[in-house]
């Protein structure tokens, strides 16, 4: 069993690093403090090839694999969370299906333009009544002639108000249920398409979310994406792929908790001696350290097993309960290190603590996990 990424890998982590200390790092707390969509920052990413990490390079990717993917998304994340989910939804949630269910044409007008960063991407699957029940779509697709009219609203969208394209999931047939649902290529300038003011949310502040509102939206046959009722199998794939980004994501507010309390357990005295050296504080940074670096080889497990065409699923949604738990639990010992410092805007730590609760929401509640999870183990996997 090999733990030692490739040249390659440690090339892609080492650029990622130098990326998140320099750039990300010291425009972190303004970026939340602002909550403002950081458009340099999302620029460079797409300089780096670091907004399509697995794309093929002939559709404008950097031609990396998952593991590389989740490298990056570790190292950004730990800088600023925000910046971490604007990459990983333009990964994980629009270029993987498009690469994975899109037409050749598709890849080349849509792949190749979002792969590169010249268009960023969102994925509207949650409703306002349908956000862990994926398959209570309201969103409707009715075939009028050649084209596709689409109405309804959509919930919680990342990227939405920022976005210049969708993957869009409609309900064509509501008497099929989850096999009456129908995904689209939604391009953000058409007609009839409108987004909502973005969400004020406790954290990943950097990272622009709103509902997105469908009004008589006519789309034509080559913005299908699949097959028509195909819409839930390429929801629910894309997702399992997604839960390693938001996986690694945790991981990186996690270990920022960790490096921040260590650094400044190391300098803050009390007793006369660094609180690092009393055992009660110890002891919160070995468990904190432990638990970090197991939720890393889940993480590298399931980007492993994907890169290697293994089913990932079980695998995907392990890495994504364990990461988003040990994060929020390294964030609440943040606090309790810091003390007081801890509760102030002053020190990262309170930031750290608020960014690390959406881990266990999005892209599959820790409860949802929990049932893919078991969903396996009864039929064997």
């Amino acid at each position: 069993m090999q733990f030692q990424p490739t040249e390659e890998q440690m090339a892609v982590l080492q650029t990622a690093r130098d990326f998140a200390q320099r750039e990300v790092l010291p425009k972190a707390a303004e970026i939340d403090r602002e909550h403002r969509h950081p458009t340099e920052l999302v620029k460079r990413m797409a300089e780096l090839g670091f907004l399509g990490i697995a794309v093929p390079e002939q559709y404008g990717g950097a031609g990396f694999d998952n593991l590389s993917y989740a490298l990056v998304m570790e190292e950004i994340s730990r800088a600023c969370a925000s910046t971490g989910v604007i990459c990983s939804v333009n990964n994980s949630l629009v270029c993987d299906p498009i690469m994975r269910f899109g037409t050749e044409a598709q890849k080349q007008e849509w792949l190749t333009p979002l792969a590169s960063g010249k268009l960023l991407g969102c994925f509207a699957l949650s409703e306002p009544e349908a956000g862990s029940d994926a398959a209570a779509q309201k969103t409707t697709a009715e075939k009028v002639g050649d084209e596709w009219v689409i109405n309804g609203t959509k919930n919680w969208i990342t990227n939405g108000p920022v976005a210049d394209v969708c993957v869009l999931f409609t309900m064509n047939d509501k008497a099929a249920g989850h096999k009456g649902i129908t995904a689209f290529i939604l391009p953000m300038k058409t007609k009839g398409v409108k987004t909502g003011p973005p969400d004020d949310k406790m954290g990943i502040r950097g990272s622009k979310s709103s509902q997105i509102y469908l009004d008589d939206v006519r789309l034509p046959e080559s913005l299908l994406l699949g097959d028509v009722g195909g819409g839930f199998r390429v929801a629910m794939s894309t997702l399992d792929g997604g839960r390693i980004g938001i996986a690694a994501q945790a991981l990186g507010i996690g270990r920022a908790a960790l490096e921040d309390s260590l650094a400044y357990a190391q300098q803050r005295r009390t007793m006369g001696k660094p609180i690092v050296q009393h055992q009660a504080i110890a002891f919160k940074l070995a468990d904190m350290a432990t638990e970090l670096d197991a939720a890393r080889l889940l993480i590298h497990r399931a980007a492993w097993l994907k890169d290697n065409k293994h089913p990932y699923g079980k695998e995907a949604a392990m890495a994504k309960l364990y990461a988003s738990d040990v994060a929020n639990r390294a964030a609440r010992e943040a606090i309790q290190i810091f003390g007081g410092n801890g509760y102030v805007t002053e020190f990262p730590v309170e930031r750290h603590f608020r960014d690390a609760k959406i881990t266990e929401i999005y892209e599959g509640t820790s409860e949802i996990q929990r049932l893919v999870i078991s969903g396996y183990l009864a039929k064997g996997g």
